[in-house]
C-alpha cells in the first residue's frame, strides 16, 4: 500500500494534553478489560495533569496496589493522599527544561504561566465506602445495627456488583466535595469492562426489587400481625428460602432489610445521579486496550455501549504497542538473510576446517604453524554469522508482531473510524516510580509508539 493510502486509513490522533488542559473536563474514566494497563494509564494521566497545573485526584480500584508503589506512597486507602514530588510539590511541570527553573515548588507559576498543580491518590475500600453510606444516611443506633448484621457484612464485602457500585458512590462523593478540578477513575478489574456501568443498576434493582420487598413485608406490617402474615401468607416461600438459605441467614436478611428500609430509595437515587454525571459534558471516557483481538473486541463493544448510553468518549488508548527503528527491513527479507548466513556459514565452516586439518600450513622458511590461527579466525567468523542470523530472526519475529498488531488495530479502526487513538509503546518492564509514570505520560501525549 502506498504511503498516501496508509495515511487515509490512519485514525485521528488522541490529543491527551488538550484533554488534560481543558478546564471543562472534570472527570476522566479509564475503562477497559482487565490486564490492559488501566491503572498505569490513570496514574500517568494524573501525574501529567498535575504537572500541567491541574489539581487532580486518582481513584483506583486495583487490588494489586501497583499505583501506590509507582507514586511512592506506602499505602493507599479510602482517603485521598497527596503525592509528593508532583506538580507544585517539587515535581517537573510542563515547560520545565529539566534544570529545575520551571518546577521549584515555590507556589508560583511555571515557565509557561501555569499555576502549579497537585496530585492526590486513593484506593477504593469497598466495605468502608458502604459503611460510610450507612453512617451518613441513618441514625447512629440503626447504623450500628446494620453494620453488625452478618448479612450486611457479607453484602458489603463481596456481593456481585458491590465494588462497581461503590466506585460510582465514591466518584459521586469526590465530585460533590469540589476539592479537585480533575478526577481520574481507574475502573475495577472486572471480567467485562461493561460491569462498571451495569453493576450499579443491578445492585439498585436488587435492593429495591421484589425479593427484598417480600422480605420487608412482615416488618412493615409489624408485631404479631406481621408474624401472622409471614407465617400464613408466605409460609411456603419462606420455608423454601429457609431450606435454601438456612433459617439463621433468612433471619439476618430480614433484620437487615428492616433496618435498611429507609435507605433503599437512596441507593437507586444516588446511582442514577452518578450515571447522569457520567453523561455530562465535563466527563470524558478513555477506553484502554492492548493491540490484541480480545482486548480490542471488548473495546469496540464498550465504544458502542458508551454511544448507546450517550456518554462522552474521548478516545482509545492502545497500550503496549510494538515498534521498530529498522522497520524498512521486512520480516521476509530478514528471515531470508538469516537462512543465507546459517546455510552458507555452516558449509564454509566445515569445508574450511577440513581443509585446514588436511593441508600442511607450516611455512618452510619459518617453521611456524599458522593452522591454529586460521582455525580461530574461521570459528570467530562462524560465531559472528550465528549471532547475526539470530538477531535477524528476532527482528523478523518483531516485525511479524508489529504487522499482526497493525491488522488488529485496523479492524477496530474500520469499525470505529471516528474514535481518536493514542498509541503507547511497549516497555521492557513494569512501571514502579514517578519517572516511569512521567515517561508513560509523555508517550500518551505523543500519541504514537516510539521505535524500540
Amino acid at each position: 500500500m502506498s504511503e498516501a493510502g496508509m495515511a487515509m486509513d490512519e485514525p485521528a490522533r488522541l490529543e491527551v494534553d488538550r484533554l488534560l488542559d481543558d478546564r471543562g473536563t472534570r472527570i476522566i474514566v479509564c475503562c477497559g478489560s482487565g490486564g490492559v494497563g488501566k491503572t498505569t494509564t490513570a496514574a500517568a494521566l494524573g501525574v501529567r495533569a498535575a504537572e500541567r497545573g491541574r489539581k487532580a485526584v486518582v481513584l483506583t480500584i486495583d487490588p494489586a496496589r501497583r499505583l501506590a508503589q509507582s507514586m511512592g506512597i506506602d499505602s493507599l486507602d479510602n482517603t485521598p493522599r497527596k503525592v509528593a514530588g508532583v506538580g507544585g510539590d517539587g515535581g517537573r511541570r510542563a515547560g520545565d527544561d529539566g534544570n529545575g527553573d520551571g518546577g521549584n515548588g515555590d507556589g508560583g507559576s511555571d515557565g509557561d504561566g501555569r499555576a502549579p498543580g497537585e496530585l492526590h491518590a486513593m484506593m477504593l475500600d469497598m466495605k468502608r465506602t458502604f459503611d460510610e453510606i450507612v453512617e451518613g444516611h441513618t441514625d447512629r443506633e440503626r447504623a450500628e445495627a446494620i453494620l453488625a448484621n452478618p448479612f450486611y457484612q457479607s453484602l458489603s464485602a463481596g456481593f456481585a456488583g458491590t465494588q462497581e457500585y461503590m466506585a460510582m458512590e465514591k466518584l459521586g462523593q469526590l465530585r460533590a466535595r469540589d476539592d479537585w478540578d480533575l478526577i481520574i477513575v481507574d475502573t475495577p478489574p472486572s471480567r467485562s469492562a461493561l460491569d462498571f456501568l451495569d453493576a450499579p443498576k443491578r445492585l439498585g434493582s436488587f435492593l429495591d426489587g421484589k425479593f427484598i420487598r417480600v422480605l420487608m413485608a412482615p416488618a412493615k406490617v409489624g408485631g404479631r400481625a406481621g408474624m401472622k402474615f409471614l407465617n400464613v401468607g408466605m409460609s411456603l416461600m419462606t420455608g423454601t428460602l429457609s431450606k435454601l438459605m438456612g433459617a439463621s441467614l433468612l433471619k439476618d436478611v430480614q433484620t437487615f432489610v428492616a433496618a435498611m428500609d429507609t435507605m433503599f430509595g437512596g441507593f437507586r437515587t444516588r446511582a442514577d445521579a452518578t450515571f447522569r454525571l457520567l453523561q455530562a459534558p465535563g466527563t470524558a471516557f478513555l477506553v484502554v486496550a492492548a493491540p490484541e483481538p480480545d482486548a480490542l473486541r471488548e473495546a469496540a463493544y464498550f465504544v458502542e455501549r458508551l454511544a448507546a448510553e450517550r456518554m462522552p468518549l474521548a478516545g482509545l488508548v492502545l497500550n503496549r504497542v510494538h515498534g521498530s527503528d529498522a522497520d524498512q527491513l521486512s520480516a521476509e527479507r530478514a528471515l531470508a538473510a538469516a537462512e543465507n548466513l546459517e546455510e552458507g556459514g555452516i558449509v564454509d565452516q566445515e569445508s574450511g576446517k577440513a581443509g585446514l586439518r588436511d593441508d600442511d600450513r607450516s611455512t618452510p622458511d619459518t617453521g611456524l604453524d599458522v593452522g591454529a590461527d586460521t582455525d580461530a579466525d574461521t570459528d570467530a567468523d562462524a560465531d559472528v554469522d550465528e549471532i547475526t542470523a539470530g538477531l535477524l530472526r528476532l527482528h523478523a519475529e518483531r516485525m511479524q508482531v508489529i504487522a499482526r498488531e497493525q491488522r488488529t488495530r485496523d479492524r477496530f479502526t474500520s469499525l470505529h473510524p471516528e474514535v481518536a487513538v493514542a498509541e503507547v509503546a511497549a516497555l521492557p518492564g513494569d512501571v514502579h516510580d514517578l519517572a516511569g509514570l512521567r515517561a508513560i505520560g509523555e508517550r500518551l501525549a505523543a500519541g504514537v509508539p516510539a521505535g524500540a
